[in-house]
């Protein structure tokens, strides 16, 4: 049998200094006793302290930039959710028996997210390497007659140091440009997503999850049409691929889709308008969509399918119907044009109806019957809930609530 781990007592034996920083506070709730001795301090000098009151510029040092780096370096943790490395640098700590006082000190810092289940960051481990002994001996060596360092090594070394510098200018340079990048293409992102008339359905709540590791761009769109005597159309599609290209795409054919749902006498005839158009789109062919019309006077469901995983229809007794009796290829994959199929199903005032992307069901290796029975089981326990409970829960409990390998489009229309 594995003995269980007591990971408070390797904590405190681990050789290297180490801080634990809450989030987003950035308060010290935990310090190892290698930091405690790297920096002369008691664990009640820093619990529960700001890491910046605890450890402040030194104000003697003009050019002190300790704090403005390690707070640039918290940030990006943060922000990204990824591990951070400073280059070395200076940062004097207070003499803890001299108040007002500072001791010049170098280190190396590494600093570490701890996310939750949700992925966001609950703590940072803030890790660093004591060098100063090492820079003032370079220093001593370099200067003293037969040290071991020659002047070309001295020069070598400190323009290692200058490049270390440089590099962790020019990487902060990169992620705010890429940060910038990312903020239009979100932008661009939700520009292409709105739709006005979802305004008019309080009980439709949709959910959209680009990639984990995109630009927070992808292919997936979902859409809503207002038609005539209370009618209305719900559309999700899927464009192969992911990121800029993708979204470009995307919004093309939801366009298209949305002016042809508006004209078209049904679902499938607004398909085939789309799967013209997509033969004279860039990167549109082998795209999955469904669209279902919502007809409140008669109580029925009209819905057609490009290749496109079916619908849910979830009737206030648990029971979970496949909208599957009218699915097609996915645009462009005949070489001719033939019309597309068309179907309808009942339904009860209280049922729910929910149209996804297969990022939120198919996964690599496991078969696509199984992981529907898996969605329609998750579906079956939740007629109670509220269209956004819904789809908060059915991500949660499908594993996806903080993103997957693929985009996802979540749209739940209470009937």
């Amino acid at each position: 049998m594995t003995p269980e781990l007591d990971y408070r007592s390797l904590f405190a034996a681990t050789p290297s200094p180490y801080l634990v920083l809450s989030s987003p506070g950035l308060l010290i709730v935990d310090a190892n006793e290698a930091y405690l001795r790297a920096t002369g301090r008691t664990r009640e000098d820093l619990i529960g302290r700001h890491v910046f009151d605890a450890f402040p510029d030194n104000p003697a040092d003009p050019d002190a930039d300790g704090v403005r780096n390690l707070k640039a370096s918290l940030g990006r943790v943060l922000g990204a959710g990824a591990t951070d490395v400073l280059a070395l640098q200076r940062y004097d700590i207070p003499v803890v028996a001299r108040p007002g006082m500072f001791e010049e000190r170098w280190w190396s810092t590494v600093n570490t997210p701890v996310s939750d289940q949700n992925g966001q960051v609950v703590w940072i481990i803030h890790r660093v390497e004591d060098v100063t002994a090492f820079v003032h001996d370079r220093h001593v060596r370099s200067r003293t007659a037969g040290g071991s360092l020659t002047e070309r090594e001295e020069v070598m070394e400190a323009e290692l140091y200058i490049r270390a510098r440089e590099l962790q200018r020019l990487n902060e340079e990169l992620r705010a440009a890429h940060s910038r990048e990312r903020e239009v293409a979100v932008t661009l992102q939700e520009a292409m997503l709105h739709s006005p008339d979802l305004a008019h359905h309080q009980d439709v709540a949709v959910r959209y999850l680009p990639a984990i590791g995109s630009l927070n761009v992808c292919g997936d769109w979902y859409d809503a049409v207002d038609l005539a005597d209370g009618r209305f159309t719900v559309a999700v599609g899927d464009v192969v691929g992911h990121g800029l290209e993708a979204a470009t795409v995307m919004g093309m054919l939801r366009s298209a889709l949305s002016a042809a749902s508006r004209t078209a006498t049904g679902p499938a005839q607004a398909l085939e308008v789309l799967g013209m158009y997509a033969r004279s789109v860039e990167g549109a062919l082998a795209t999955t969509a469904v669209t279902v019309l919502v007809d409140a006077r008669s109580k029925l469901l009209v819905y057609s399918s490009a290749g496109h995983p079916p619908p849910v229809l979830l009737h206030r007794d648990g029971r979970c119907e496949l909208l599957e009796k009218a699915t097609d290829p996915p645009l462009g994959a005949r070489p001719e044009h033939v019309p597309r199929p068309q179907a309808g199903a009942p339904y009860r005032k209280g049922d729910t109806l929910v149209l996804y992307t297969d990022g939120l069901i198919e996964r690599r290796g496991e078969d696509i019957d199984a992981r529907l029975d898996l969605l329609k089981h998750a579906l079956s326990g939740m007629t109670d809930f509220t269209p956004g409970q819904l789809a908060d829960a059915l991500l949660e409990q499908l594993g996806v609530a903080g993103g997957g390998q693929d985009d996802i489009a979540l749209v739940i229309v209470r009937l």
